[in-house]
């Protein structure tokens, strides 16, 4: 029975539960030989856990903002797989809100920096997302979210094959979908409405597929819920995905998702923004992979 890492930690070299979970945080565990940096990561009792407390934690470069287009009012960064967008109850220190503001600190000259959130993405999904910094530009980009009038596109590694290469899923999200895990409703008279439309990339033989998506609605962990309920869970997923599906035959640390885009007509001055984020280090070795195992078959190409 997995456990979460941080417990297994506390319990294994004799820490209290805060400090196995900063010691995690800081990179001082690895799970197999690879360092994990997120306390909820489950793992099961037989593997192996290394423990390196006179490990430096990681130093302030590690802790930079990659900053990809700014001005007065916003700031639209590229997020690392990992890293929080703000502090949970465990008040943990190193977020993108902490480094947004530490950055208008010391490279803006802000003496009481203003850090405004207008949308999240998950802790273990790379990519994309905009902050405001300045007051008056809260309510139009809250507005411009609301509404959604604003490209927001994903791209994802998910189990299986399509067999349509390009769709849209309308599936309503509920909080309960009766496993104690968000979930779609097949009734449309219950949840809250969602779409997710989707083009198929490149697929790896039967085992995967590489697919861009573009949200519609903005609803929590909707993609991850979407692509889940069509079998093709998102590659390292360890919530959405169907309990006693065989394990995906490569290993791949966290959810393989990866906010590629935002494009949108800037409120305040009128001017087009479109910004792309490019993949991840971890995110290419997956795909790499998974074309060296199973071969690549891209769009067009299909019999």
């Amino acid at each position: 029975m997995k456990v979460r890492l941080d417990k297994l930690v506390a319990e294994r070299f004799q820490l209290s539960r805060r400090a196995a979970r900063e010691a995690v945080e800081r990179g001082q565990v690895d799970v197999g030989g690879e360092r994990r940096l997120d306390p909820a990561d489950e793992v099961g009792p037989d593997e192996a856990v290394a423990f390196s407390p006179n490990r430096p934690r990681a130093d302030m470069a590690d802790r930079r903002l990659d900053v990809m287009y700014e001005d007065r009012d916003v700031l639209i960064v590229n997020k690392p797989a990992g890293l929080l967008v703000q502090p949970t109850f465990l008040r943990e220190r190193d977020t993108l809100l902490e480094r947004a503001g530490r950055y208008q600190l010391h490279k803006r000259g802000v003496k009481k920096p203003y850090v405004g959130i207008v949308h999240r993405i998950d802790q273990q999904t790379s990519g994309v997302i905009l902050l405001v910094t300045s007051p008056r530009a809260l309510r139009p980009f809250q507005e411009l979210f609301r509404t959604h009038t604003i490209e927001r596109d994903y791209l994802a590694v998910v189990e299986g094959v399509f067999l349509t290469d390009v769709g849209s899923i309308n599936l309503p999200l509920v909080e309960d979908a009766g496993d104690n895990r968000r979930g779609v409703s097949r009734d449309p008279e219950r949840g809250v409405p969602a779409t997710t439309h989707f083009r198929v990339v490149e697929s790896y033989g039967t085992a995967a597929s590489l697919v861009s998506l573009r949200l519609e609605t903005g609803r929590t962990h909707q993609i991850r819920i979407h692509l889940a309920a069509l079998d093709h869970t998102v590659v390292g997923d360890q919530v959405y995905g169907r309990r006693g599906r065989p394990k995906f035959p490569i290993r791949f640390t966290r959810q393989a998702l990866h906010a590629a885009a935002l494009g949108f007509n800037h409120p305040l001055s009128g001017n087009p923004i479109r910004v792309d984020a490019p993949l991840p280090a971890d995110f290419n070795g997956l795909v790499d992979e998974l074309k060296h195992d199973y071969g690549v078959t891209k769009i067009g190409e299909h019999g």
